[in-house]
């Protein structure tokens, strides 16, 4: 479903003490968000409760990076990732994400937990290139294809000089 917000570009600044933290279900459903998550998205607890993570997703997020989100938590490995949301008055803001998966005491997958903090200004600059070339990708591909030629460009991007795509989230 389109988001029916439109972005504008009015950028929202996290303070180093913010610390967003969010819990989902299996389905990604947001079963708890702090009130630091509240205030910076713009939303009451109520409007963001059982609803689908992604109604923060701003659309020059390329679909590419989390389906890499995804394929890291799959194989049980916690993901890091730059990324910008948007607010529910369509401002945005940029989080360095760090998202891992939760289990209960029999081992159990139950959900995905989410601490999101200020990004580093070095990096948001990289990203927003690279996310653009990832985005412009995704449009010329195609539905069908556009993921898969986006996150090939990004791993290609990142094996130039790095092991892996953790290894070079952390570096910037």
């Amino acid at each position: 479903m389109k988001n029916p917000i439109s972005p504008t570009s009015h950028e929202r600044l996290l303070r180093d003490e913010d610390f967003i933290v969010s819990k989902t279900d299996t389905k990604g459903r947001i079963t708890y968000a702090n009130p630091i998550f509240m205030e910076i998205a713009g939303y009451e607890e109520r409007e963001l409760l059982g609803k689908q993570h992604n109604v923060v997703r701003h659309p020059d997020m390329p679909r590419a990076v989390f389906d890499l989100m995804w394929k890291t938590l799959k194989q049980g490995s916690e993901f890091f990732g730059y990324v910008k949301n948007m607010a529910k008055d369509g401002s945005f803001y940029w989080t360095f994400a760090n998202v891992t998966a939760s289990y209960d005491n029999d081992g159990q997958l139950v959900g995905y937990y989410s601490v999101r903090r200020m990004p580093r200004r070095a990096a948001v600059e990289v990203l927003t290139d690279v996310y653009a070339q990832m985005s412009r990708i995704e449009r010329e591909q195609g539905p069908k294809n556009g993921m898969e030629h986006a996150t090939k460009y990004l791993l290609d991007l990142v094996l130039r000089e790095h092991e892996d795509y953790t290894r070079f989230v952390l570096s910037l």
